[in-house]
């Protein structure tokens, strides 16, 4: 029996201390996010393709290149985020947004009364489009309110994408086949691009959580969905997010984190608020 060996490794040049140092500073005060001594190969793996992609000879003449050009940044923050993410996900909260968080936030509004919903970091826009198909599906009062639904990330490529709104099997199998039927268009190879009715309803912009001026500029919404993204943060860093999230909402607006985060851990300012189907955090 012939066993195949597994596919060689790529011979990326090693970091020194020194420099792994150096680029893991640019990137946390950058995006707040933590990346140490454990993420080495990852780290690395992405570093050199942006060195190959630009032509530079090393570390050494890419690290100026870096500091001094903004597309740079951008460039390699695009590199190093993590797009994970479907329809449907962490369905339990989609279902507290219908059933309790939108009935609490709409009593006592008029017919027409805007409503703001952004989620962040939207990735390749599955979630804030599962915000839109969902309430086309389970609430009721869904036309009677002007509802905005945004969709932020710090990844330009990824915001491209989503606006494209162009989906793979993995992204849509958490989706009931009538859902995918009646909300994306026939399938084309082994993808199926949403409909322009949803597509069209999701507004998409590049937006960083650690910059504050970035998310003032945003306003205020009734919703926000942030999930999984303050993991990746050092205590410092959530501290500061949270504030901006506490800003960004209207008071008695509603935020949503991923299962494993807690912003009881995090900032007082927030009052938890238990539905049946999540937990969430709500500004008083």
């Amino acid at each position: 029996m012939n066993v195949r060996s597994p596919p060689a490794q790529p011979d990326w040049p090693a970091l020194s201390g020194d420099e792994l140092r150096r680029l893991t500073d640019f990137l946390y005060q950058k995006t707040g996010m933590i990346f140490g001594e454990n993420k080495r190969y990852y780290i690395e793996r992405r570093v050199n393709q942006r060195i190959a992609e630009t032509g530079a000879s090393g570390f050494r003449s890419y690290f100026p290149h870096l500091v001094a050009e903004p597309a740079e940044h951008e460039a390699l923050i695009n590199a190093f985020t993590i797009n994970e993410t479907y329809f449907y996900r962490e369905e339990h909260q989609l279902a507290a947004l219908s059933r309790d968080i939108l009935p609490s936030l709409t009593q006592g509004r008029k017919p027409g009364d805007l409503i703001r919903i952004w989620s962040m970091p939207c990735s390749s826009g599955e979630e804030p489009y599962s915000i839109a198909i969902w309430l086309l599906e389970n609430w009721p009062l869904v036309d009677a309110f002007h509802i905005e639904i945004v969709g932020s990330d710090i990844d330009t490529a990824a915001i491209l994408q989503a606006g494209a709104g162009i989906y793979g099997e993995r992204s849509l199998s958490r989706l009931p086949a009538d859902i995918v039927d009646r909300y994306f268009e026939p399938k084309q190879g082994h993808t199926r691009k949403i409909i322009d009715d949803i597509r069209e309803s999701v507004h998409f912009v590049p937006v960083n959580l650690v910059e504050k001026d970035a998310m003032i500029r945003m306003g205020r919404f009734d919703v926000i969905f942030c999930r999984n993204l303050l993991i990746y943060f050092d205590d410092a860093s959530r501290l500061a997010a949270a504030g901006h999230l506490f800003d960004s909402l209207n008071p008695g607006g509603y935020l949503c984190l991923g299962h494993t985060e807690s912003m009881a851990r995090i900032s007082d300012r927030f009052a938890m608020a238990r539905f049946d189907d999540a937990i969430v955090y709500r500004r008083p």
